[in-house]
């Protein structure tokens, strides 16, 4: 087990805990929480790729069986994680690490967190966690791409110790502010250091 700065990561395994959260694999019965996610308007509206607004139950059942299928041909440190809180078990967001179209080399770190929890660092505190996993092999560099006027995500980013590189349209083909995170930066900044604004700062917007 490797701990570092409150992330523990064991080696082989896929979950990944911290001082607060526990990411775990997903499972179907995660579908009544899973909708509070991403059956909200005011996160599927960020998401990158888009992802239309799931409606109900049996939509998320059926895209967790797909994200699971995947799960087989995804090697570690890759990954889709449901994130829940350590000390009740509540399951309040979601995380991945994935190959970036369409080249497939660079490595995107996503989160989101359900609306109900927003506020209280859950977002920087799973990326981080993620970067962690990452940064355990030989993974030199992650990504976050966030939309623009998605304030809420680029301060996110940047608690988890992410520069912004720049903007891009290379991805999903969408319009996205780039940042990036090397390993030798890992923990420089840490989840509840002081938020930086990006170049979006005048928006006033929700995001993630």
């Amino acid at each position: 087990m490797k701990i570092e700065k409150n992330v523990q990561v064991i080696p082989g395994s896929p979950e990944i805990v911290t001082q607060r959260l526990r990411l775990r694999p997903w499972a179907v019965e995660d579908a009544n929480a899973a909708l509070k996610i991403f059956g909200h308007r005011d996160v599927s509206r960020w998401l990158a790729p888009a992802l239309n607004t799931i409606t109900n139950r049996d939509e998320m059942r059926n895209l967790l069986e797909a994200w699971l299928s995947e799960s087989p041909a995804i090697d570690m440190p890759l990954g889709r994680w449901a994130v829940e809180l350590r000390e009740s078990g509540e399951l309040v967001g979601a995380a991945s690490l994935l190959p970036l179209p369409p080249g497939r080399a660079d490595l995107e770190i996503g989160w989101q967190i359900a609306p109900a929890h927003w506020g209280h660092g859950f977002g920087a505190e799973a990326g981080h966690a993620v970067a962690h996993q990452a940064f355990s092999t030989d993974v030199t560099e992650v990504f976050a791409v966030v939309r623009p006027r998605n304030n809420r995500g680029i301060s996110t980013a940047r608690r988890v110790g992410m520069e912004w590189v720049g903007e891009t349209d290379k991805y999903y083909g969408l319009t996205l502010q780039v940042y990036r995170l090397a390993k030798a930066d890992l923990d420089i900044s840490t989840p509840g250091d002081a938020e930086t604004a990006g170049p979006t700062e005048s928006f006033n917007t929700q995001a993630l």
